[in-house]
């Protein structure tokens, strides 16, 4: 079992016009391992990117207080790669283009990138996976000797975010916004993918607005944040809960003294 813990997180940004410094984060805390399917909800601008891609090792975050643990030992030094190599995986809501690469090249690089150089993968072990995981998802073959999200259509870019998680098989996936912009069925699938990953070797921290997603994707805990802080944390009735009372609702009904819009 591996474990990931946010502890009193803060976290400032710099403005990239004005230059002035704002705190996006102020005391984020929270705990999960393998096994378990967390989901954080809030109103725009409450800071649920900001945590995935801090989580993650965005430079641009800069961290005033806090820490962020993996499996006991704080990865606030640690490079993106590094991260990613120890188990981590970021799902982005928009995710980059990267021509001269592609999808076959990148999953294969990304696997071995956390295997010994003494093993690794071979060329039919990786094709048998690929052709199973696009099976999953319905993915044509062809997308993988397309170069990487160049021209893909939304649907497309996030499918292949989910292929990636499928390929890498990370400890930790930080899922942002995966259900942004797609229609019923690509939601269906998508919720596939990650539902295969399931159990005891993987957790999953999944970002949304939306209840819908949740309809597919049953977490085991569910926080709200509001004003850069996680305010409640219950079971997946609070999803619930929040689609039928909304954020103020849920504000109003525990006194909570948070802002519903953030600036940031």
């Amino acid at each position: 079992m591996s474990t990931l813990e946010v502890k009193d997180l803060h976290i400032e940004v710099q403005d990239g016009e004005s230059g002035a410094v704002k705190e996006i984060l102020k005391g984020v805390n929270l705990s999960m391992s393998t096994g378990e399917i967390h989901a954080i909800m809030g109103p725009n601008g409450t800071g649920k990117s900001t945590l995935s891609e801090t989580i993650m090792g965005q430079s641009a975050y800069h961290v005033t207080q806090g820490d962020i643990l993996l499996d006991g030992n704080s990865i606030l030094d640690m490079p993106v790669d590094e991260r990613a190599r120890r188990g981590l995986f970021l799902a982005m809501q928009y995710p980059a283009e990267i021509p001269g690469v592609t999808n076959a090249e990148f999953l294969r690089a990304a696997i071995n990138a956390r295997r010994p150089k003494d093993d690794q993968i071979s060329v039919m072990s990786f094709l048998k996976e690929l052709d199973k995981n696009l099976d999953l998802l319905d993915m044509n073959e062809a997308m993988t000797e397309r170069y990487l999200n160049e021209g893909f259509s939304g649907g497309e870019k996030k499918r292949n975010e989910i292929l990636q998680l499928l390929m890498i098989k990370p400890a930790f996936a930080l899922l942002d916004e995966i259900d942004s912009g797609l229609d019923i069925d690509a939601l269906q699938v998508v919720a596939k993918g990650v539902n295969s990953m399931r159990g005891d070797n993987f957790g999953a921290l999944i970002i949304t607005h939306y209840q819908r997603l949740l309809n597919y994707i049953k977490p085991d805990v569910v926080h709200v944040m509001m004003g850069g802080r996680i305010v409640k944390t219950g079971g997946a009735d609070l999803a619930l809960k929040l689609e039928d009372e909304g954020y103020a609702g849920l504000r109003d009904e525990f006194g909570l003294d948070v802002d519903l819009v953030d600036e940031n």
